[in-house]
């Protein structure tokens, strides 16, 4: 993007929250080594509006600015956004309601619109509706493990609960999945407002796009590591449904983390009998023949993970409980 536009860019987002018909609240602004004129922007617009606060940094990266930003804050409700989003201007208004009125809800999102919508890919299109479908605690609880179920740029949470959570990580993959999923392990609680709050902008220049972190590689590995530390108390054999592309990679990802699958469950008559990873692939009628197992399904093709809930539930398998959908 060029610099123009790229600090007009800024100044639409930082206006769009200072739109915000939520009649109490401070901006933090964390500039993480900007080398054009965005300083200079946001000078001009602090000096206008004394609820804005900057803090100038040498550029470290996006965890050491957004932790920079919350320990500045003061209040007990933050919001976070990227520069180069749009706020809905009630946006901070209706979360606020939210959290306010549901005192167990950590995290509070909202739905969300990608934009430019002349550019987008089917992929982002499909991830859209998907995280828009996700509307409950029990919904994105129950997919936290195939995706992202919260678009980080629009969330509000609860700032001591932040704290105590570590903050932000760097474990090597994407910081907010990371942050959601340590969430979920401690049994905090998810909510989104059901309007579209949040105009999230879709460039090529997002650390989604060039950041090793966020590659597919490394969300599979934040998966392996927080469902290998949700299956051990258990104690539950382990079967993993999907001796495809996805189920290999993320069968190894398990296996380094210590977990020991039992057999992996495979539809395709040319596999079964076979092996993976040195374990069985098998029919699932391995489940009729071994129940108590803890299932895993870890299968891409599209509309595979619904035809797959369908028939273990069939089985009298509790989603949660009983199995965990991973793709």
């Amino acid at each position: 993007m060029p610099a123009h536009n790229a600090e007009q860019t800024v100044e639409a987002a930082v206006r769009s929250i200072l739109r915000q018909t939520l009649a109490d609240f401070e901006l933090v602004i964390v500039d993480d080594g900007s080398t054009d004129t965005t300083p200079d922007v946001l000078r001009s617009l602090a000096a206008r509006d004394d609820r804005v606060r900057l803090i100038f940094a040498p550029h470290r990266g996006i965890i050491h600015a957004l932790n920079a930003g919350i320990a500045a804050c003061d209040a007990e409700l933050v919001a976070r956004m990227d520069a180069d989003d749009i706020s809905h201007p009630r946006r901070l208004a209706l979360q606020a309601r939210l959290m306010e009125n549901q005192p167990e809800v950590s995290v509070c999102s909202s739905l969300v619109r990608m934009f430019p919508r002349e550019s987008l890919l089917g992929g982002l299109v499909s991830y859209e509706q998907w995280l828009n479908a996700l509307l409950s605690h029990d919904d994105m609880a129950r997919d936290i493990f195939v995706e992202s179920p919260i678009a980080h740029p629009s969330v509000m949470f609860r700032r001591r609960e932040f704290i105590d959570l570590g903050g932000y990580r760097d474990r090597g993959w994407a910081e907010d999945y990371d942050l959601w999923l340590r969430y979920h392990a401690a049994g905090k609680r998810f909510a989104k407002v059901a309007e579209s709050l949040l105009f999230w902008r879709q460039a090529e220049g997002r650390l989604t796009f060039a950041d090793p972190r966020y590659s597919l590689e490394n969300f599979l590995r934040a998966k392996a590591h927080y469902l290998a530390a949700m299956l051990a108390p258990s104690g539950r054999p382990v079967v993993l449904w999907g001796a495809g592309r996805m189920g290999r990679r993320i069968s190894k990802h398990l296996m380094r983390e210590g977990v020991g699958i039992e057999a992996v469950i495979d539809i395709d008559p040319k596999k079964i009998g076979h092996t993976m990873r040195g374990v069985p692939i098998v029919s699932s009628e391995y489940l009729s023949e071994h129940p108590g197992c803890l299932v895993i399904a870890a299968v891409g093709s599209r509309g595979a993970r619904k035809l797959i809930r369908e028939q273990l539930v069939a089985r009298g398998l509790v989603e949660i409980l009983d199995f965990v959908c991973a793709a």
